[in-house]
Parts: C-alpha cells; sequence; structure tokens
C-alpha cells in the first residue's frame, strides 16, 4: 500500500505507544503474533500466484529483530462480509508472502516436523502495539481481545510475518459471545490447506491465492470440500 506515508494520527494512539499497552487488551493466536506495515521495508516485488494471473506481493521474510509496522491512516480500511463472515480490505490489506518459504523447500519450512511457524513469530511486544493501529485503520471497535490480529495468508501457508499487507485485526465471527475470547473459522481453513499443501494435493500458490481472495471460499475453490 505505497500511498500510505504517515502512522495513525491519533494522540491516544500515540500516547499508549510511547507507554506501552497492556498485554491484556490484545489476543495473540496464531494469528494474534501477527504484524505489518509501510515501513517494514518489504520488497515490494511481486510474486505470480495462483490461475487468475494475480499477484501477491513479496515481504521481507523472517527477521532477526521486529520493529513496530506503521498502518493504514485511521478510518482508511473497511470489513467486507460475505454470508456474515468478515474478509479483509482488499487494498489495505491484499496479502504478502515470504521469500523463505516456496514450493521447493516446503519440507524444510512450513512442512518441517516439529513446525515451523514459532521460529519467525513477531514477540507480542510489536504485535500488540501493531493491533492497536490496526483497529483504528479499520474502525474497529469491538473488544480487542475478541479479535484476531490475523495474518491474511498465515504463517503455515508462507505468509510474511510482519508486513502490514499480510496483516489486520479480524472481528470475531456472527454470533460469537462477547468475552469469550478469539475464535473463528478462518483457522480451521487455513490448517485444512496447510495440510493439502504438505500432501502434495494443492501448489503453494495456488493455496495462498485462494486464500487472499476470499477465505470463506478457498477449500471449495480448489475442491478440498
Amino acid at each position: 500500500m505505497g500511498s500510505i506515508r504517515r502512522a495513525v494520527p491519533l494522540v491516544l494512539l500515540s500516547c499508549l505507544l510511547l507507554a506501552g499497552c497492556s498485554s491484556g487488551s490484545l489476543s495473540d493466536s496464531e494469528g494474534s503474533g501477527k504484524s505489518g506495515s509501510p515501513a517494514a521495508g518489504p520488497s515490494g516485488a511481486a510474486a505470480p500466484t495462483g490461475s487468475a494471473g494475480q499477484d501477491i506481493a513479496v515481504g521481507a521474510g523472517p527477521q532477526a529483530t521486529y520493529t513496530v509496522q506503521q498502518q493504514p491512516p485511521a478510518g482508511s480500511c473497511h470489513y467486507r462480509y460475505e454470508n456474515g463472515e468478515p474478509l479483509e480490505d482488499t487494498t489495505c490489506t491484499p496479502g504478502a508472502i515470504s521469500p523463505a518459504v516456496t514450493q521447493a523447500n516446503l519440507t524444510s519450512t512450513i512442512c518441517r516436523k516439529g513446525g515451523y511457524t514459532g521460529d519467525i513469530r513477531p514477540p507480542e511486544s510489536v504485535t500488540r502495539k501493531e493491533k492497536l493501529l490496526n483497529a483504528a485503520s479499520y474502525g474497529y471497535t469491538g473488544r480487542l481481545g475478541d479479535a484476531e490480529y490475523d495474518h491474511l495468508i498465515s504463517l503455515q501457508l508462507g505468509g510474511d510475518p510482519n508486513d502490514y499487507r499480510n496483516l489486520w485485526v479480524e472481528p470475531a465471527d456472527p454470533g460469537h459471545r462477547p468475552g469469550a475470547g478469539v475464535n473463528n473459522k478462518k483457522d480451521p481453513v487455513e490448517t485444512k490447506l496447510h495440510t493439502a499443501v504438505c500432501n502434495g494435493k494443492v501448489p503453494l500458490a495456488a493455496a495462498q491465492h485462494a486464500i487472499v481472495t476470499d477465505w470463506t471460499t478457498a477449500l471449495s475453490s480448489l475442491g478440498l470440500g
């Protein structure tokens, strides 16, 4: 999102960032250990993916040290809904992949025995501040503890760990009980796609393309039910 030139200009948010945010106000599950931004230094390159001819941006990949990333301006992003399920703003959050994960190295990255994502996830000290800023970007006013700071392309599908284009505050599913914490239907979709990729049933690029197009139809679009 090259048009973004500055972080959210909110006095309250600035104060919170300077003083540090309480981790109790944020949720960091698979989705919540996520961050991103225009200042993160992503390469801006794009890699072709999927059969529709669309490109997905390539981020900076895993970093030894992560820093808080700028987010889209407050109120500039808008949720979409499909059958009541929240979807990201495709302009603010188009997705970004990690250059460290390719079809050729799946067995040593996302399909590695013992796990992969825990070694590359940004720390909560970074993601909790980004989550607060991104909530302002999307105009999210619900309980932050019920929303997931979500990698659009999950880490287990080769999504970039800390690129603003790949992260968004995902609201709870319809009917979710307030105060019950993070629990949404996108996570199982990501896990099923990961299994299909690692079993050789679906190419990595096809899974990434399906999830950025519409996570609610990603499995059916790939013939996975």
